[in-house]
């Protein structure tokens, strides 16, 4: 059994062949640094469902899995016993058009999974790099959290200029 993979041997062994088949990460803007210590292969996955503005479940090789965005923090809708924030719904209506019913790429940075369970992913649909749309577009502000900090400063960067230009959480809340 894998550390860290939910599914047993069987599921273990689908997100292996899952994530040795697929290709190296980038989004087309910057390449990813690859560290040969946090290099992890691409994989390739469909969102089966849309949970708010950071976090997706995908069918990974037959497996769900919940897939929460690296980098960002959306306001919260769907948080138990949290009420719904200014701009979350917009922030989960814009991660619905970018990715619900895609077929979505997922790069990795250097941990797999978070204290939940859930993939920690880099998130690419239809050749856009959704963690940073979402914040260049205001519906997420940046979140680092070491060790998965490959893309910090190019979501700074973003947030910066959104928040700059009052562009939408940034200009409604």
């Amino acid at each position: 059994m894998v550390p860290g993979v939910r599914g047993g041997t069987t599921g273990a062994l689908a997100l292996l062949a899952v994530l040795a088949y697929v290709l190296v990460a980038g989004d087309g803007e910057e390449p990813l640094p690859r560290e040969p210590d946090a290099a992890r292969p691409a994989a390739t996955a469909d969102v089966v469902r849309v949970v708010d503005g950071d976090t997706i479940e995908v069918d990974l090789g037959g497996e769900i899995e919940a897939v929460r965005y690296i980098g960002v923090d959306t306001p919260e809708t769907v948080k138990p016993d949290e009420p719904v924030q200014c701009w979350g719904p917009q922030a989960s209506a814009f991660n619905h058009r970018l990715v619900d019913g895609e077929t979505v790429r997922l790069v990795f940075d250097r941990e797999l999974r978070d204290v939940y369970g859930r993939l920690l992913a880099y998130v690419h649909a239809d050749g856009v790099f959704v963690n940073a749309e979402l914040v260049r577009e205001g519906y997420a502000r940046t979140l680092e959290i070491p060790p998965n900090t490959a893309r910090a400063e190019q979501l700074s960067r973003l947030e910066q200029r959104a928040g700059e230009a009052g562009i939408g959480l940034w200009g409604a809340c």
